[in-house]
Protein backbone atom coordinates (compact mmCIF):
# COMPACT_ATOMS: atom_id res chain seq x y z
CA UNK A 1 0.00 0.00 0.00
CA UNK A 2 3.09 2.25 0.63
CA UNK A 3 4.94 1.23 -2.03
CA UNK A 4 6.93 3.92 -3.89
CA UNK A 5 9.20 1.76 -5.78
CA UNK A 6 10.06 3.35 -9.39
CA UNK A 7 8.24 6.07 -8.84
CA UNK A 8 9.89 8.90 -10.61
CA UNK A 9 9.85 11.64 -8.20
CA UNK A 10 10.66 14.98 -9.21
CA UNK A 11 11.62 17.45 -5.88
CA UNK A 12 12.01 21.43 -6.34
CA UNK A 13 14.24 22.72 -3.88
CA UNK A 14 15.29 19.19 -2.93
CA UNK A 15 18.75 19.87 -1.63
CA UNK A 16 17.07 21.71 1.12
CA UNK A 17 17.32 20.94 4.84
CA UNK A 18 13.72 19.46 4.09
CA UNK A 19 13.94 18.34 0.67
CA UNK A 20 17.17 16.72 1.19
CA UNK A 21 15.80 14.54 3.57
CA UNK A 22 12.82 13.20 1.71
CA UNK A 23 14.39 12.50 -1.08
CA UNK A 24 16.96 10.36 0.90
CA UNK A 25 14.08 8.58 2.59
CA UNK A 26 12.08 8.04 -0.83
CA UNK A 27 15.47 6.92 -2.40
CA UNK A 28 15.91 3.99 0.36
CA UNK A 29 12.50 2.84 -0.21
CA UNK A 30 13.12 2.19 -4.15
CA UNK A 31 11.85 6.00 -5.67
CA UNK A 32 13.76 7.18 -8.68
CA UNK A 33 14.64 11.02 -7.28
CA UNK A 34 15.04 13.83 -9.42
CA UNK A 35 16.45 16.97 -7.47
CA UNK A 36 15.06 20.99 -9.22
CA UNK A 37 17.17 24.13 -8.20
CA UNK A 38 19.81 26.56 -8.80
CA UNK A 39 22.36 25.59 -7.43
CA UNK A 40 24.32 22.76 -8.79
CA UNK A 41 26.92 22.58 -6.87
CA UNK A 42 24.59 21.34 -3.92
CA UNK A 43 22.11 19.60 -6.13
CA UNK A 44 25.00 16.96 -7.62
CA UNK A 45 26.38 16.93 -4.77
CA UNK A 46 23.08 15.36 -3.20
CA UNK A 47 22.57 13.27 -6.46
CA UNK A 48 26.29 11.69 -5.61
CA UNK A 49 25.08 10.83 -2.42
CA UNK A 50 21.84 9.32 -3.12
CA UNK A 51 23.89 7.16 -6.21
CA UNK A 52 26.48 5.89 -4.06
CA UNK A 53 23.38 4.32 -2.07
CA UNK A 54 22.73 2.57 -4.42
CA UNK A 55 19.49 4.90 -5.56
CA UNK A 56 18.90 6.25 -9.42
CA UNK A 57 19.20 9.92 -8.96
CA UNK A 58 19.07 12.74 -11.35
CA UNK A 59 20.47 17.11 -10.86
CA UNK A 60 18.33 19.06 -13.59
CA UNK A 61 19.81 22.89 -12.98
CA UNK A 62 16.73 24.70 -13.10
CA UNK A 63 14.78 28.02 -11.33
CA UNK A 64 11.32 27.41 -10.43
CA UNK A 65 10.28 30.71 -12.19
CA UNK A 66 11.91 29.78 -15.35
CA UNK A 67 9.31 27.57 -17.44
CA UNK A 68 11.75 27.03 -20.01
CA UNK A 69 14.37 26.06 -17.62
CA UNK A 70 11.22 23.34 -16.32
CA UNK A 71 10.51 22.32 -19.52
CA UNK A 72 14.01 21.48 -20.21
CA UNK A 73 14.22 19.17 -16.93
CA UNK A 74 10.91 17.76 -17.98
CA UNK A 75 12.29 16.45 -21.12
CA UNK A 76 15.45 15.11 -19.55
CA UNK A 77 13.36 13.52 -17.07
CA UNK A 78 11.33 11.78 -19.56
CA UNK A 79 14.04 10.91 -21.90
CA UNK A 80 15.29 8.75 -18.75
CA UNK A 81 12.28 7.41 -17.23
CA UNK A 82 9.36 7.96 -19.55
CA UNK A 83 7.38 9.37 -17.12
CA UNK A 84 6.67 11.58 -13.86
CA UNK A 85 4.79 9.63 -11.18
CA UNK A 86 5.07 12.47 -8.08
CA UNK A 87 6.11 16.19 -7.84
CA UNK A 88 7.22 17.75 -4.66
CA UNK A 89 7.08 21.34 -4.60
CA UNK A 90 9.67 21.81 -1.56
CA UNK A 91 11.29 24.92 -3.12
CA UNK A 92 10.40 28.63 -1.00
CA UNK A 93 11.60 30.33 1.28
CA UNK A 94 11.96 33.92 3.33
CA UNK A 95 13.71 37.15 3.15
CA UNK A 96 14.18 40.12 5.57
CA UNK A 97 12.34 42.94 3.93
CA UNK A 98 9.17 40.36 3.78
CA UNK A 99 9.67 40.15 7.58
CA UNK A 100 8.49 42.61 10.16
CA UNK A 101 11.01 42.78 12.91
CA UNK A 102 10.66 43.64 16.52
CA UNK A 103 11.91 47.29 16.27
CA UNK A 104 9.47 47.43 12.97
CA UNK A 105 5.78 48.03 11.30
CA UNK A 106 3.31 46.76 8.98
CA UNK A 107 4.34 50.23 7.07
CA UNK A 108 8.33 49.49 7.04
CA UNK A 109 7.41 46.43 4.57
CA UNK A 110 9.80 46.43 1.68
CA UNK A 111 7.22 45.13 -0.76
CA UNK A 112 9.47 44.74 -3.45
CA UNK A 113 10.66 41.79 -0.75
CA UNK A 114 7.10 40.81 -0.76
CA UNK A 115 6.54 40.25 -4.05
CA UNK A 116 9.79 38.61 -4.44
CA UNK A 117 9.04 36.49 -1.49
CA UNK A 118 5.37 35.57 -2.71
CA UNK A 119 6.97 34.68 -6.29
CA UNK A 120 9.53 32.44 -5.19
CA UNK A 121 7.04 30.15 -2.55
CA UNK A 122 3.86 30.76 -4.40
CA UNK A 123 4.67 31.02 -8.29
CA UNK A 124 7.66 28.87 -7.82
CA UNK A 125 4.54 25.88 -7.08
CA UNK A 126 2.19 26.85 -9.88
CA UNK A 127 4.94 26.69 -12.87
CA UNK A 128 6.44 23.55 -11.68
CA UNK A 129 2.60 21.79 -11.07
CA UNK A 130 1.90 23.33 -14.96
CA UNK A 131 5.10 21.59 -16.09
CA UNK A 132 5.17 18.24 -14.56
CA UNK A 133 1.71 18.09 -13.85
CA UNK A 134 1.01 18.47 -17.35
CA UNK A 135 2.80 15.23 -17.78
CA UNK A 136 0.67 13.34 -14.86
CA UNK A 137 -2.48 14.89 -16.62
CA UNK A 138 -1.29 13.10 -20.30
CA UNK A 139 -0.62 9.84 -17.93
CA UNK A 140 -3.93 10.21 -16.06
CA UNK A 141 -2.04 9.57 -12.63
CA UNK A 142 0.04 11.56 -10.56
CA UNK A 143 0.49 12.97 -6.89
CA UNK A 144 1.68 16.61 -6.23
CA UNK A 145 2.35 17.31 -2.69
CA UNK A 146 2.64 20.94 -2.05
CA UNK A 147 4.74 22.65 0.98
CA UNK A 148 2.46 24.72 3.25
CA UNK A 149 3.51 25.93 6.93
CA UNK A 150 1.65 26.75 9.85
CA UNK A 151 2.06 30.05 9.15
CA UNK A 152 -0.89 30.02 6.51
CA UNK A 153 -3.10 28.76 9.34
CA UNK A 154 -2.33 30.76 12.68
CA UNK A 155 -1.09 34.53 13.08
CA UNK A 156 2.62 34.14 13.66
CA UNK A 157 4.26 37.76 13.98
CA UNK A 158 7.04 38.91 11.56
CA UNK A 159 6.56 36.84 8.48
CA UNK A 160 4.30 38.49 6.69
CA UNK A 161 5.21 37.87 2.92
CA UNK A 162 5.68 34.33 3.84
CA UNK A 163 2.57 33.56 5.35
CA UNK A 164 0.71 35.40 2.42
CA UNK A 165 2.36 32.82 0.16
CA UNK A 166 1.65 29.96 2.49
CA UNK A 167 -2.08 30.87 2.68
CA UNK A 168 -2.51 30.91 -0.87
CA UNK A 169 -0.88 27.79 -1.24
CA UNK A 170 -3.67 26.38 0.71
CA UNK A 171 -5.41 27.85 -1.85
CA UNK A 172 -3.90 26.55 -4.78
CA UNK A 173 -3.68 22.70 -3.74
CA UNK A 174 -7.07 22.80 -2.93
CA UNK A 175 -8.56 23.95 -6.19
CA UNK A 176 -5.78 22.50 -8.47
CA UNK A 177 -7.00 18.99 -6.77
CA UNK A 178 -10.85 19.47 -7.78
CA UNK A 179 -9.46 20.82 -11.23
CA UNK A 180 -7.47 18.36 -11.70
CA UNK A 181 -9.66 15.31 -10.67
CA UNK A 182 -12.86 16.99 -12.59
CA UNK A 183 -10.78 17.27 -15.69
CA UNK A 184 -7.87 14.47 -15.64
CA UNK A 185 -10.00 12.12 -13.58
CA UNK A 186 -9.51 10.52 -9.98
CA UNK A 187 -5.92 9.35 -11.14
CA UNK A 188 -4.44 12.84 -10.16
CA UNK A 189 -4.56 14.05 -6.78
CA UNK A 190 -3.12 16.95 -5.25
CA UNK A 191 -2.45 17.66 -1.51
CA UNK A 192 0.07 19.68 0.89
CA UNK A 193 2.01 18.74 4.01
CA UNK A 194 1.86 21.62 6.90
CA UNK A 195 5.16 21.65 8.49
CA UNK A 196 5.18 23.10 12.35
CA UNK A 197 8.37 24.70 12.67
CA UNK A 198 11.90 22.95 12.04
CA UNK A 199 15.32 24.43 11.65
CA UNK A 200 16.09 25.16 8.43
CA UNK A 201 18.87 27.22 6.72
CA UNK A 202 16.43 29.74 6.23
CA UNK A 203 14.91 30.60 9.58
CA UNK A 204 18.27 28.87 11.80
CA UNK A 205 18.82 33.24 12.54
CA UNK A 206 15.13 33.76 13.82
CA UNK A 207 15.40 29.99 15.72
CA UNK A 208 18.77 30.07 17.16
CA UNK A 209 21.53 31.79 19.07
CA UNK A 210 25.07 32.47 17.94
CA UNK A 211 26.01 29.80 20.20
CA UNK A 212 23.43 27.28 18.72
CA UNK A 213 20.66 27.51 21.69
CA UNK A 214 17.05 28.03 20.94
CA UNK A 215 16.10 31.52 20.57
CA UNK A 216 13.56 33.67 22.73
CA UNK A 217 11.26 33.00 19.29
CA UNK A 218 12.32 29.75 19.28
CA UNK A 219 11.46 29.33 22.83
CA UNK A 220 7.94 30.64 22.91
CA UNK A 221 7.15 28.57 19.30
CA UNK A 222 8.09 25.80 21.80
CA UNK A 223 5.73 26.51 24.60
CA UNK A 224 2.65 26.49 21.97
CA UNK A 225 3.63 23.18 21.18
CA UNK A 226 1.74 20.34 23.22
CA UNK A 227 5.00 18.07 22.15
CA UNK A 228 7.11 20.55 24.06
CA UNK A 229 10.09 21.10 20.90
CA UNK A 230 10.74 21.54 17.56
CA UNK A 231 10.76 19.10 14.98
CA UNK A 232 12.91 16.99 12.95
CA UNK A 233 13.40 16.39 9.32
CA UNK A 234 12.28 12.68 9.55
CA UNK A 235 9.05 13.77 10.97
CA UNK A 236 7.98 14.99 7.85
CA UNK A 237 8.62 11.01 5.65
CA UNK A 238 5.38 9.12 6.82
CA UNK A 239 3.09 12.15 5.42
CA UNK A 240 5.24 12.34 2.12
CA UNK A 241 5.44 8.61 1.50
CA UNK A 242 1.58 8.42 2.32
CA UNK A 243 0.76 10.92 -0.30
CA UNK A 244 3.47 9.42 -2.73
CA UNK A 245 1.93 5.90 -2.64
CA UNK A 246 -1.49 4.38 -2.90
CA UNK A 247 -2.13 4.86 0.30
CA UNK A 248 -3.79 8.31 -0.44
CA UNK A 249 -5.53 7.21 -3.60
CA UNK A 250 -9.44 8.47 -2.19
CA UNK A 251 -7.15 11.15 -0.70
CA UNK A 252 -6.92 15.36 -2.41
CA UNK A 253 -7.22 18.62 -1.34
CA UNK A 254 -5.69 18.05 2.17
CA UNK A 255 -3.57 20.04 4.34
CA UNK A 256 -2.21 17.79 6.63
CA UNK A 257 -0.61 19.77 9.84
CA UNK A 258 2.67 17.99 10.64
CA UNK A 259 3.63 20.46 13.85
CA UNK A 260 3.53 18.49 17.52
CA UNK A 261 0.34 20.12 17.86
CA UNK A 262 0.85 23.80 17.53
CA UNK A 263 -1.81 24.09 15.18
CA UNK A 264 -4.24 22.78 17.95
CA UNK A 265 -3.13 24.79 21.21
CA UNK A 266 -4.26 28.25 22.02
CA UNK A 267 -1.38 28.23 24.84
CA UNK A 268 -3.24 28.34 27.74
Amino acid sequence: MFNVKDRVVVITGGYGVLGASMARCLSELGAHVVIVGRKAEKGEALVTELSALGAEALFCKADVLDREALIAAKEAIIGKWGRIDVLINAAGGNMPGATIMPDKNIFDLDIDAYRTVLDLNLVGTVIPTLVFGEVMAKNGKGSIINISSMSSQQMITRVCGYSSAKAAIDNFTKWCAMEMAKKFGEGLRVNAIAPGFFITEQNRTLMTNPDGSHSDRAKDVIRNTPFGRLGEADELHGAVVFYASDASKFVTGTVLPIDGGFSIFSGV
